[in-house]
């Protein structure tokens, strides 16, 4: 594909500056991917689950509540499952067990008969559990990539790509992606025929995207080919949810799992119990899958409902108590616990500031949950304080810990001394900051760089949708949606064509640019003005044109 020049000197600016480089990130078929064994512990994790196996031990994966641990626990019990039959799974309750590794889910998983634990997207900081479990007699593996502490560090064969002294060439794998470098390794170790892989990479493209990793390397090449096989349609679960969810096998985006695919497998760990999701993913009923699916999809739109009530009531109280503080840590005392980290996350969307909130425990503590926005690494921010919490974990973009109550005024008086160098070295990286990402003149805004940008997919962290920013003259403003939630507006190009423009996010701040003082609907003064967003293309009666989704206007 010959590229516009512009879109190619943003690429450039991302660091595709050869044209390997360049043929890789836009290759439908991407090769960038390592051998597992390069990853640091993968020879003794593939011999202690070989020389289990052997044995005749009976293997517990222990996973997360979320996309990525549901996923990898799917995915490793699968391809497991072709070379033992004592294998099974074990995901703790958000509720009752929280996050990880915990003492009483050890010991049942022991009385259930399990010799050796496994576990996917947890663990790694989990010394005091492991060795209990050790004490008990059980082997113990750990895979995982959060944020490794060496105090607390398990003391056991630890597969993490972020740990210090790994080898492996890319340290961002989501825990799914992880997961996928044991299973590759136990494939090639047992001889196991390759398709025990392919057949679940729909499972990584899922764990990665939803786990909101970089979107970049070998995630890129995972993201890619997960994306793929999802629109095979082959993994009959999949298929159902996705149907029960109103979207159409076969032209899924990376947009549309995050936002449609990845809430609804959420929702079982949030709302009741992630073994639905996992029973969903494992399923070759049918009948089975339409039942699971249905019940996702109502969980779902139970967190919906609690997730916008808590939204509403947390920002009421952060626009009131704490609308001049860099960081919000708000409690809320009645929140619904599963739906915590989004509303944190929608906090963070609104606000432009990293949110945290925390919730009491039956033991008198408190659970907080954070998300932070990209130039706050809030794992570093809260790991100022780590000496406040009973338990901690996380990564730059999101955090969870546990802290007693009357030490939570500390924590707030840290948080607000520790982020100001962070924000302040934030600032510094982002002044001057262009308008836009890549300026179109008006013969360059067309179908042809719709398609350009498009193969810039699939978008996520580190590989941002690209914001394109033209010059043209706004008219036609009108508020379209349910009550009026959204704007649109036709902007004209210099050269007389009209582009359709819809504002989602800001569409108040950009309504009142746009709109004269003299009526709302009329167009405003005739000059141009520049305006920015991402640059696609509809079909509607057979007609395709260009749209652009506004994220700004100058």
């Amino acid at each position: 594909m010959e590229l516009n020049y512009k879109i190619l000197e943003y690429l450039n600016t991302l660091g595709y500056e050869t044209e390997e480089e360049l043929s890789e990130f836009l290759s439908d078929k991407p090769r960038k991917t390592y051998d597992p064994f390069l990853l640091l512990n993968m020879d003794a994790g593939v011999d202690l689950i070989l020389s289990a196996i052997e044995d005749g031990e009976t293997i517990c994966v222990y996973g997360d509540y979320d996309a990525d641990g549901i996923t990898s626990v799917t995915l490793l019990t699968d391809v497991l499952s072709e070379l033992t039959e004592k294998v099974f799974y074990y995901i703790p309750s958000r509720f009752d067990e929280g996050y990880g590794l915990n003492r009483d889910a050890i010991l049942r998983i022991r009385e259930a008969g399990a010799d050796a634990v496994v576990t996917v997207d947890c663990g790694s900081v989990s010394r005091d559990e492991v060795r209990y479990a050790r004490e008990l007699g059980m082997k113990v593996l750990v895979t995982d990539h959060h944020t490794v502490v060496k105090e607390s560090a398990a003391e056991c064969p630890l597969i993490n790509p972020i740990q210090e002294d790994c080898p492996y060439p890319f340290s961002y794998l989501a825990g799914v992606g992880v997961a996928l470098k044991l299973a590759q390794a136990l494939v090639d170790s047992a001889g196991l025929d390759r398709t025990v892989l392919t057949r679940n990479l729909d499972l990584v493209g899922i764990g990665t995207i939803g786990d909101i990793v970089p979107l970049v390397d070998e995630n890129r090449t995972w993201a890619k080919y997960g994306i793929r096989m999802i629109n095979l349609g082959r993994r009959k679960g999949l298929r159902a949810l996705m149907e029960a969810a109103g979207l159409k096998p076969g032209s899924l985006t990376a947009e549309q799992i995050s936002y449609v695919i990845v809430p609804h497998l959420n929702a079982a760990g949030r709302m009741e119990d992630a073994s639905i999701a996992v029973e969903l993913l494992k399923t070759e009923d049918d009948e089975e899958a339409r039942t699971l699916a249905a019940k996702l999809v109502e969980l779902n739109r139970r967190r919906k409902d609690a997730q916008e009530k808590e939204f509403m009531k947390c920002a009421r109280i952060a626009e009131e108590r704490y609308g001049e503080e860099n960081l919000l840590l708000i409690e809320a005392e009645d929140a619904h616990e599963g739906i915590t980290g989004i509303v944190a996350g929608k906090l963070k969307e609104r606000f432009g500031k990293p949110a945290i909130i925390v919730t009491p425990t039956e033991d008198g503590c408190l659970k907080g949950t954070g998300r932070s926005v990209d130039d706050i690494n809030i794992f570093d921010l809260l790991n100022g304080s780590r000496e406040l919490f009973t338990r901690f974990g996380g990564h730059r973009a999101a955090c969870g810990f546990t802290i007693k109550r009357e030490l939570l005024p500390e924590l707030r008086e840290n948080l607000k001394r520790d982020i100001l160098p962070m924000m302040e070295k934030a600032q510094s990286l982002s002044e001057e900051k262009p308008f836009g990402d890549i300026y179109l003149d008006t013969e360059e805004v067309s179908l042809e760089t719709t398609r350009q940008l498009a193969a810039l997919a699939p978008f996520g962290r580190d590989n941002p949708q690209p914001e394109v920013a033209v010059s043209a003259r706004p008219k036609y403003v009108k508020r379209i949606g349910k009550d009026g939630k959204y704007l649109s507006f036709t902007a004209e190009l210099e050269d007389g064509r009209e582009l359709r423009c819809v504002d989602f996010k800001n569409p108040d701040d950009t309504e009142k640019a746009l709109v004269s003082q003299t009526g709302k609907g009329a167009a405003p003064s005739g000059g141009l003005i520049g305006i920015k967003g991402y640059l696609g293309s509809q079909t509607w009666n057979g007609k395709t044109y260009i749209q652009m989704i506004v994220t700004g206007v100058d």
